[in-house]
């Protein structure tokens, strides 16, 4: 297992266990391929590797779920991931809760909270209702907007490399994206496991980075599930 060294802690105004996250500007999340599944189509609940650019792995992300609730609910079944650094302690807690899925009815719409550390709320995001486009709100701890994403039309369905961008509350300036990419044709045909890029500004608040990790979870499940 590749180490990173962890920064002293104690960073102004950034929540305990994130300060790895002030000295990067992309990570990668790759989606372990669970061999059960791939051959049975039992769902199993998702697990993680988040990587720096080296390929090293910072953090380890383990959804926590009941078996009813994933072989019933598929992708749109609520949960709690658990992101943990490499001594296993927890550094992000993220959940989303149980929602229908649909773009006619807006009552329905998605949205998760991400917490770091556990119990200390640093931000949400939100669906926005739209027939044809995903498009989510980021908010800070407060419920204030900061920032959208918006996904491209009929994009993850269409194409084997799918941009998210990450855009200023005026879509003016876009700031980053996160990025589904191509596995392989057998992977993308047999399995429901993911790789996604991350990047935004090195400068950018760091709990918008944890948010943004959350962000990315809340997409695989959205459009990148496969229904058993």
């Amino acid at each position: 297992m590749n180490m990173y060294a962890v920064p002293s802690p104690g960073i102004p105004g950034c929540p305990p266990g994130l300060e790895y996250l002030t000295q990067v500007d992309q990570l990668l999340i790759k989606q372990k391929v669970e061999l059960v599944e791939a051959l049975v189509g039992f769902e199993s609940n998702n697990k993680y590797e988040v990587r720096n650019v080296m390929g090293q792995n910072v953090f380890y992300a383990v959804e926590e779920n009941d078996c009813l609730s994933r072989q019933c609910c598929g992708p749109l079944r609520s949960f709690t991931i658990h992101v943990l650094d490499n001594f296993g302690q927890e550094m992000i807690t993220i959940t989303r809760p149980l929602k229908c899925m649909s773009c006619f009815f807006p009552c329905c719409l998605q949205e998760l909270e991400v917490q770091a550390p556990p119990g200390n709320t640093v931000g949400y995001v939100r669906q926005q209702w739209h027939p044809l486009s995903p498009k989510f709100i980021v908010e800070n701890e407060n419920n204030e907007p900061v920032l959208k994403i918006n996904g491209p039309f009929c994009g993850w369905s269409c194409l084997p490399d799918v941009d998210f961008e990450i855009l200023t509350m005026d879509e003016v300036s876009k700031i980053g994206k996160i990025s589904k990419q191509w596995t392989g044709l057998l992977r993308e045909a047999f399995t429901d496991s993911d790789n996604f890029g991350i990047q935004f500004p090195m400068d950018l608040d760091v709990r918008m980075k944890a948010v943004m990790i959350g962000a990315c979870f809340l997409i695989d499940f959205m459009f990148f599930e496969t229904p058993n």
